[in-house]
């Protein structure tokens, strides 16, 4: 009877972190149908970080009421920064990244992300690097492998895997304009964006750790980043406007969705499972999008893109393996220095407690 309520939290905590996989997965279809309906690469992630914004404030200001430290300049100075990585470079690459790239391998290259964190805080000594034990050594092997993969998918496309491709209804009306090595570079940008700002957070936490107030204040100087751009490049009024449902319907898919839902998907995940365990199921997320773009939009596979996406997948999983094997080892001293302090406690009042019995 005792182990019912453990075996019930695994399969909650299996069916989160698929259906996070799923959302993400949906938000590169839905991503690729708006940049195709003809919406703003602009107006898009204006309108989805107000509906972010709109979602998280509330949740921030009721929750972390008492946690939040008092803010300072410095403080906002550290959270636009944030924000210019996270927020106006992650969404803003991505974006042109996919206007060039199909939806399949702008998810496979993301697979990189851990393995770009990785390389990123170890330059800045957030990280350890040591390659004379094996996780050390994991972690430098599938950092090289996965930045490699993505390097093979951005310089060789190679034939194509399936002549005839299966499309049972655009949602597109116009045709993707694709370049493939443009596209990848601009993904690239957005996977480099994206480590950064989980790099920069570590030390901004250390300062704020209201994580849902943060996340709500990058949000919010993402969003006057974005609109001071789109006073430069969109001018037309008529851009802002939301011409048709399918528009609608991407959007409230972004804001909602992609930034509201799965945000508190991940979060659970994370605090329930750990970090590791929600990293390990990203590739269920590229199939899931391969299967999704090539029934949608007829997206066709090739050979350079699967090769590489096999490399990244390789290299994720073994950043993953050394960074559980090191926790693993981490914690094993901690127990040997615990036992040990114990045991030096011990020895020291066993030789004072016999000179207590002297008269």
């Amino acid at each position: 009877m005792k182990g019912e309520p453990q075996v019930s939290e695994k399969v909650k905590l299996l069916i989160a972190v698929l259906a996070l996989q799923f959302c993400y997965a949906g938000f590169h279809i839905v991503s690729r149908a708006a940049l195709n309906i003809g919406v703003s690469k602009v107006v898009f992630p204006v309108y989805r970080n107000i509906l972010a914004l709109v979602l998280l404030a509330p949740f921030a200001y009721f929750l972390e009421k008492k946690d939040r430290p008092p803010l300072s300049f410095s403080l906002l100075v550290q959270f636009f920064l944030l924000a210019l990585c996270g927020i106006t470079a992650n969404q803003g690459f991505y974006l042109l990244g996919l206007y060039y790239l199909s939806p399949t391998y702008a998810s496979a290259i993301q697979n990189s992300v851990p393995a770009i964190t990785f390389a990123m805080a170890a330059a800045l000594r957030l990280e350890q690097l040591n390659i004379k034990r094996r996780y050390g050594l994991a972690k430098v092997v599938g950092t090289v492998v996965s930045i490699g993969g993505a390097t093979i998918i951005s310089l060789y496309k190679g034939p194509p895997l399936l002549h005839h491709s299966i499309k049972l209804g655009a949602i597109s009306s116009v045709d993707p304009i694709l370049n493939w090595t443009l596209g990848c570079v601009y993904i690239l940008g957005n996977c480099i964006a994206w480590s950064g700002w989980m790099v920069l957070q570590v030390p901004v936490l250390k300062k704020y750790p209201a994580r849902l107030s943060l996340t709500t204040f990058t949000c919010f100087f993402g969003l006057i980043q974005f609109i001071i751009i789109a006073a430069f490049t969109e001018n037309d009024m008529e851009r802002w406007k939301v011409h048709s449902g399918e528009e609608l319907l991407t959007i409230l898919y972004a804001g909602l969705v992609a930034s509201g839902v799965a945000f508190s998907l991940q979060i659970w995940c994370i605090d329930r499972g750990g970090p590791l365990f929600a990293a390990v199921f990203q590739p269920v997320q590229t199939v899931v999008v391969a299967i999704m773009a090539a029934i949608m939009f007829g997206d066709q596979l090739y050979s350079g893109g699967i090769i590489g996406s096999i490399l990244i997948m390789v290299g994720l999983y073994f950043v993953l393996w050394g960074k559980s094997q090191e926790k693993k080892a981490g914690n094993q001293e901690k127990e040997k220095d615990l036992t040990r302090h114990l045991l030096e406690e011990e020895n020291s009042h066993k030789y004072v407690a016999p000179a207590a019995d002297i008269p």
